[in-house]
C-alpha cells in the first residue's frame, strides 16, 4: 500500500493539558470533566500510531499508521539524529534540536490507558544536540550529546514553549515524581528541578544506556545493568550482573524495547544481541553476528535483527533459536543511513533509505511484510510515537 501525502496544517493549538483521571471542573461550565478529558485532542479507542521521517538533507514527515496520510512539515537541515519520548521527536542538527509535535501519545495509568490525538506541527527548538529523551507528566528531560540533560516543563512544552531550564550534569530520566540523574558517579535521585538528591546505594560503574520499563528504570552498567525502581516514595537499586566477564566492546551500551515491555534488546558488539529479561533479572546472549539494528517484541515474542545485507531476522531469545529470515531492504545498508527496528504491540517499522519506503512488518507471521510506504523522502532517521 503508498502512503498519500498531503499539506501540513501548521496550527498551533490550544494547550494540550491532561487533567486528573479523577476528573475536574472546567471553568466554562459547571459539569466535571470527562474521565481523560485533554483539552485540544480527541480521545480514541487505539493506539494512534505515527512514524516521524528525516531525510538527511533536512526534508521532515510524520505518516499517520491509521489513516495513512503523510504531513510535510519545514525542513531541519543537517538532522543528524532522531530521538522520542513518546509523544514529541526531537531532531538533532548541529548544535540544536528540532521538536516536532507528532500529536500522537498515550497516558498509562497503570490499570488503563488513555490514546489521544491532535494537529502535527513543529513545537520550537532547544539548544544542544539530543540524543535521547524521556518525560513524565510535569518535566520533559532531554539528553543532550555533550552528557547534560535539558529539562522542559511537560505542559508547557505541550503549548509549544521549549524554554529549558538550567540542564542537569548527567542524563537524566524522569520516574516517581523525581529524576534519576546518571554520572560516572552512579545514580542519584534528585528533585524534578535538579536539585538535591542522594545516591543510589548499588553501585554502576560508568553508566551507559537507559530504559524505562513497568518495572522500573533500567542502566546499563560497565558490569551488567542497574534497576532502580520505586514504592511509595523509596527509591531501591538492584543490579543484574552479567553471566559473566563481558569486554568493553561487547558490554550493552545502549537499549530498545517495545514500550510498556521488561524485554530490553542491545548489541553484543561484533559477536551478537543481547536480551535483558528485567522481570527475571537475567541476561541471554544471542550469537547472531554482527547486526545494523535489533529491537525486543517483549515477553514470549521475537528478537527482531537487521543485517548489512538488509535481511530482517526474528530469534527466539530463550534459545536463541532463529525462527524466521526475511530479505527486506532494496540494498545492502551504507554508511551514514543506518536502519532502526521500531516495535509495537503487533508490528515492526523498518525504514530503508536507498528504496525510499518503509516497512511494515507482522512479526508474529513469519516477518510478513503487512504495508510498504513509499516516500517522497530519503528516510535516513525513524521514530514512532503514539505507543
Amino acid at each position: 500500500m503508498r502512503a498519500h501525502t498531503k499539506a501540513a496544517v501548521l496550527v498551533v493549538s490550544a494547550g494540550l493539558l491532561l487533567t486528573a483521571c479523577g476528573g475536574e471542573t472546567r471553568p466554562e461550565q459547571s459539569e466535571p470533566t470527562p474521565h481523560g478529558y485533554v483539552e485540544g485532542a480527541e480521545e480514541t479507542a487505539e493506539a494512534q500510531s505515527r512514524l516521524v521521517l528525516a531525510d538527511p538533507s533536512g526534508a521532515v514527515r510524520v505518516l499517520d499508521l491509521i489513516t495513512e496520510e503523510v504531513t510535510r512539515l519545514d525542513d531541519v537541515p543537517g538532522v543528524e539524529g532522531i530521538s522520542t519520548d513518546g509523544r514529541f521527536a526531537y531532531l538533532a542538527a548541529g548544535r540544536s534540536t528540532h521538536v516536532v509535535d507528532s500529536g500522537s501519545w498515550m497516558v498509562d495509568h497503570g490499570d488503563h490507558v488513555h490514546y489521544y490525538r491532535a494537529d502535527i506541527r513543529g513545537a520550537g527548538r532547544i539548544d544542544g544536540n539530543a540524543v535521547a529523551a524521556h518525560s513524565d507528566s510535569a518535566v520533559t528531560a532531554v539528553v543532550l550529546e555533550d552528557g547534560t540533560s535539558a529539562l522542559l516543563d511537560r505542559p508547557a512544552l505541550e503549548d509549544g514553549d521549549t524554554r529549558a531550564r538550567q540542564p542537569v550534569n548527567g542524563v537524566a530520566v524522569p520516574y516517581g515524581q523525581r529524576l534519576l540523574v546518571a554520572t560516572g558517579d552512579g545514580i542519584a535521585v534528585r528533585e524534578r528541578d535538579g536539585e538535591g538528591g542522594r545516591a543510589i546505594g548499588e553501585p554502576c560503574p560508568d553508566p551507559e544506556g537507559t530504559a524505562v520499563t513497568r518495572r522500573g528504570v533500567v542502566f546499563g552498567c560497565a558490569d551488567g545493568a542497574l534497576l532502580v525502581s520505586e514504592d511509595d516514595g523509596t527509591f531501591t537499586g538492584e543490579k543484574i550482573p552479567y553471566p559473566g566477564p563481558v569486554p568493553d566492546t561487547e558490554r550493552a551500551a545502549g537499549f530498545t524495547h517495545r514500550p510498556g515491555s521488561a524485554t530490553l534488546a542491545a548489541t553484543a558488539g561484533e559477536r551478537g544481541v543481547w536480551s535483558l529479561d528485567v522481570s527475571q533479572r537475567s541476561w541471554s546472549r544471542v550469537e547472531t553476528g554482527p547486526v545494523v539494528a535489533v529491537n525486543a517484541v517483549g515477553e514470549g515474542g521475537p528478537l527482531l535483527t537487521l543485517t548489512a545485507d538488509g535481511v530482517l531476522h526474528a530469534y527466539d531469545s530463550a534459545t536463541g533459536e532463529r525462527l524466521a529470515s526475511r530479505p527486506l531492504l532494496s540494498a545492502p545498508v551504507e554508511a551514514g543511513t543506518t536502519p532502526v527496528i521500531q516495535v509495537d504491540t503487533s508490528r515492526a517499522y523498518v525504514n530503508d533509505p536507498a528504496g525510499r519506503r518503509v516497512y511494515e512488518v507482522d512479526y508474529n507471521d513469519d516477518l510478513r511484510v503487512a504495508r510498504t510506504f513509499d516516500l517522497d523522502i530519503t528516510p535516513s532517521h525513524l521514530v514512532e510515537t503514539g505507543r
